[in-house]
């Protein structure tokens, strides 16, 4: 018996050697060729990310010789496609934001511009004397982009660095000089793209719009400390244990709309589930607040939740306030609401509370359309009556309610009205301009049992 035990023994051991030397060679196999097959996946993003903006660059060019509408149309169409291909596979490569920033905005414009003249063709309009100075620029930005990617190309292949190795934060075998030189070209090519002159058209992404700053404010400058109590009293002083600033970055004078940010400690709660609080640095009103508190048992209504969402509006002084639409999740319920002007909505000054439906308390809000926006307004009569505008809609359209409304549209506001009803079985909104008839925007309504969202 022991002479068997003798021999079994080193077989076994034998046999478990052999056995994790396969396993490991197997395992080294998997990651190499996961490996390979994410560096192809990089290497293919790169390729088409370039092919993307060469194929914008040729369609600006032909744009700036085109002399017809439909050929502009066509060519516009592609440009907006190709740049967006171009920002989405940009976004799926191994980079941060920071470093592509000034990229993407180029991208994103690009696309939009080009919706912009469309629409524009569409109206009947030329292209301008200014359009085709914009259209030199961008074709210019981007015959520079395309060259930056291509140096960008083979500094990555004289210094055999592998895209796939930036995804892997654990990877210790990447050469930190290869790492500085992909670094480097990214740098300098997101800096060659941010020297394009702003962008100013009547689109959301024109620079007006991307670096306007809150209308809606009072004008003086609060201090920290005021800012502080502000955040307390909209909180409830009686319902705060504690309060700290928390560092909101060096570039936070040039947001779009400054902010002390805090967090709060409500006594209900326990010390790592603190409510974050901007307060606008000018005023120091209240514009966001979050409180990441799990829900449990949610029993409220969505009707009841509206109700206590709207009575928390006015405790905070938003008077006139209607709810338009909602959207139901981890045990809350996310509601719009838009403030109205003699009986007009408008959607530009919007807020948006959450409501827990375990207890109805509100755990979150957000003014900073509300600000960015609101004003005093004087706004002009309709040019059409109700009956004129109806005209303008599909035939076949079965209009449910009809009402007057502002909404935004790139840098301006537009008076419309707003038309509800079905088409297709389906609910849609189309918005008429009250002044010219121009059919300015059609959304579908889509509601389910989380809510009414629209697209």
């Amino acid at each position: 018996m022991d002479k068997r035990r003798h021999i079994i023994a080193p077989a076994l051991l034998s046999l478990l050697l052999i056995a994790s030397l396969v396993w490991g060679y197997n395992q080294n196999q998997s990651r190499i060729n996961y490996e390979t097959a994410l560096e192809n996946t990089y290497q293919r993003l790169f390729f088409d990310i370039k092919k993307h903006v060469e194929n914008v660059q040729v369609n600006l060019s032909k744009a700036l010789v085109a002399s017809s509408k439909e050929q502009n149309v066509v060519l516009f169409s592609q440009i907006m496609n190709e740049a967006f291909f171009a920002k989405e596979k940009l976004s799926q490569m191994p980079i941060t934001h920071a470093e592509t920033a000034k990229t993407e905005k180029f991208l994103t414009q690009t696309a939009d511009y080009a919706s912009y003249l469309i629409k524009k063709h569409m109206q009947g309009e030329d292209i301008t004397q200014d359009q085709r100075e914009t259209l030199n620029s961008l074709q210019s930005n981007s015959q520079a982009f395309n060259q930056e990617l291509s140096k960008l190309h083979d500094s990555l292949m004289d210094s055999n660095f592998t895209l796939g190795a930036m995804s892997n934060q654990q990877k210790k075998n990447v050469e930190e000089g290869n790492n500085q030189v992909f670094q480097t070209s990214l740098v300098t090519m997101d800096k060659q793209m941010g020297k394009m002159p702003e962008l100013i058209y009547d689109g959301p992404f024109s620079d007006q719009i991307v670096n306007k700053k809150a209308i809606g404010l009072p004008k003086n400058d609060v201090s920290l400390n005021d800012a502080q109590k502000a955040a307390q009293d909209f909180f409830g002083r009686d319902r705060v244990k504690g309060i700290e600033a928390f560092e909101e970055g060096e570039h936070i004078n040039e947001a779009r709309l400054p902010a002390y940010t805090f967090h709060l400690y409500p006594n209900s709660q326990s010390k790592d589930l603190a409510v974050y609080m901007g307060v606008s640095r000018k005023g120091g009103k209240v514009v966001w607040m979050e409180n990441p508190r799990p829900v449990s048992n949610a029993k409220l209504s969505i009707k009841n939740a509206e109700e206590k969402a709207l009575k928390y509006l006015k405790e905070k002084g938003f008077e006139n306030m209607e709810a338009n639409y909602s959207l139901k999740y981890n045990g809350s319920i996310l509601f719009n609401f838009a403030n109205t002007q003699d009986d007009i909505t408008i959607y530009p000054d919007l807020i948006k509370v959450k409501v827990a439906l375990d207890t109805g308390e509100i755990v979150g809000f957000n003014a900073s359309a509300y600000y960015m926006n609101n004003q005093e307004r004087n706004i002009t009569s309709p040019h059409l009556t109700e009956e004129e505008a109806r005209a303008k809609i599909k035939t076949n359209f079965n209009i449910d309610s009809a009402r007057l409304a502002i909404i935004p549209s790139g840098a301006n506001e537009v008076l419309c009205y707003e038309f509800k009803g079905k088409y297709n079985k389906s609910d849609f909104i189309v918005y008429i301009n009250a002044l010219d008839g121009r059919e300015e925007q059609i959304l579908q309504i889509i509601k389910d049992e989380n809510g009414t969202l629209t697209f």
